[in-house]
């Protein structure tokens, strides 16, 4: 396989300049060049959310007037301001315009323009922009942040349309195996994997879930990785069998069925189920705080059903130290010790009293 130089995250240039700026443009675009950047719209991006007021300012003098416009409309969005189409739909007009025609930016605008048509309930006019966007990004920015952005939304909304099909269609559009970044595979998997589950597929369920914790890990993505392992386990959870083929071995040997092929049976070994429980429970941290917890959640009920409570004693031997109430409520379920379980009870009523 091709060894593709895939761009270092635009942190990594915020972190550069701040470590060895402030330096000049020709400088800048020397960083630029060595982390494998062609375009200034991401920088100016990340140069503005990471607030490097002086960095952004410098960028801003070298960009295109189409990127000027889409930055324009990436800080009305940062500010809080819902009401983009028109600006949407003017900056268009300059990535359109034969003097500062940009053929990539005009494919993003149209994704742009697609999701706030949806969000004005125009599902229709929102389809056919994401679609005519993905079209022109695959055709000009093939595997860019963009390209991926433009896919996972129009899975999305074609999930938010009750088009469950259509979204997997779209969904195997971005290989395990190709081009894309690793955290786009992995949201796909997730989405996909969900849409399985719902129709009953098991088995295909599982296995998108798999390579959704798989890719997710090579994208040090921990919290997507923990969210993939937790569903792929819950799966699993009744389909264990000593004799199953590893998961990894499984997913290579998979194919797309056939019409009217019967679904494959779900089996997996035992030290699939411990490898990845594992990984999931040693990058959770010991600070169980917090009032959304859901991959505490997630993985105090898993720990349970596999019999693994005892990784997370130390949480269940503090409620203290747990402030979601939901997290709270499941583990006072599960606790049998009678004089546990009575602090349990007291630090639920106490966390939804508040």
């Amino acid at each position: 396989m091709s060894n593709i130089e895939l761009p270092k995250a635009p942190g990594y240039f915020i972190s550069r300049w701040r470590e060895e700026g402030p330096v000049d443009i020709e400088t800048l675009t020397q960083w630029r060049a060595e982390m494998n950047w062609t375009t200034w719209l991401p920088l100016a991006e990340a140069a503005m959310f990471l607030d490097a007021a002086e960095l952004l300012e410098r960028i801003e003098t070298v960009l295109t007037p189409a990127e000027v416009a889409t930055l324009a409309l990436v800080r009305r969005r940062m500010l809080g301001d819902t009401r983009l189409q028109k600006g949407i739909e003017e900056a268009l007009d300059v990535a359109r315009n034969p003097k500062t025609r940009d053929l990539a930016l005009e494919g993003r605008l149209r994704m742009e323009l697609g999701l706030a048509k949806y969000e004005s309930g125009d599902s229709e006019g929102a389809k056919e922009d994401l679609t005519w966007a993905e079209t022109r990004l695959k055709s000009v920015a093939l595997a860019s942040r963009d390209h991926d952005l433009s896919l996972i939304n129009k899975a999305a909304l074609h999930t938010a349309c009750g088009e469950p099909v259509m979204a997997l269609a779209v969904y195997s559009e971005i290989p395990r195996n190709g081009v894309h970044a690793d955290e786009t595979v992995a949201l796909s998997r997730l989405g996909a994997s969900r849409i399985c589950a719902a129709l009953g597929h098991d088995y295909d369920a599982a296995r998108h879930a798999w390579n959704a914790h798989a890719h997710a890990m090579k994208a040090n993505q921990v919290g997507m990785a923990i969210e993939g392992g937790a569903l792929f386990l819950d799966f699993a959870s009744t389909a264990i069998n000593d004799s199953a083929e590893k998961m990894h071995i499984q997913v290579e040997h998979s194919t797309p069925r056939e019409a009217g092929e019967e679904a494959r049976q779900l089996l997996v070994h035992p030290d699939d189920i411990d490898s990845v429980f594992d990984w999931c429970r040693s990058k959770i941290s010991d600070d169980f705080s917090g009032n959304d917890r859901p991959d505490l959640r997630a993985m105090v009920s898993l720990a349970h059903r596999f019999s693994k409570l005892d990784s997370f004693q130390q949480l269940i031997s503090n409620p203290d130290s747990v402030e979601d109430s939901m997290l709270a409520a499941i583990v006072q379920n599960l606790v049998e010790n009678h004089e546990l379980k009575g602090r349990w009870d007291v630090r639920l009523a106490t966390l939804t009293m508040l």
